[in-house]
């Protein structure tokens, strides 16, 4: 078990911004250089995103909850207790919790620290 990494929180117009500012290539999430030009295939929209994700809670992308529950090898009466499992289990790895806020349903992802440390929102 590793330190648990404070979570983050952005607003949706942050998160809006965030994917704004990112591209994906040969399977590779990086930040757009300012003055460059992308193709439309490189867009990160949060189904791309999700490629990228340890796990997920979103309205717009089926994370798949009960099957990451069953990959971690773990059982739960409900959703909320299934996602609590989940977010544990990767939180105990290392793995740091993105929330998103002005969201009508809850919208919670869970990324690698190296990932978002790469992509500017982890310091270090």
């Amino acid at each position: 078990m590793t330190e648990q990494l404070a979570d983050l929180t952005l607003t949706l117009p942050e998160w809006d911004a965030l994917l704004a500012r990112l591209y994906e290539r040969d399977d590779r999430l990086d930040l757009k250089v300012e003055g460059e030009t992308y193709p439309a295939s490189e867009t990160v929209d949060p189904y791309v995103l999700s490629g990228h994700a340890e796990a997920l809670q979103s309205a717009e992308v089926d994370g798949d909850l009960w099957g990451t529950l069953e990959d971690i090898e773990e059982e739960a009466a409900s959703e909320d207790e299934a996602w609590a499992k989940i977010s544990a289990f990767y939180r105990d790895r290392g793995c740091v919790l993105l929330r998103v806020t002005g969201t009508e349903e809850p919208e919670e992802w869970i990324f690698s620290a190296a990932l978002l440390r790469r992509l500017g929102l982890l310091g270090g």
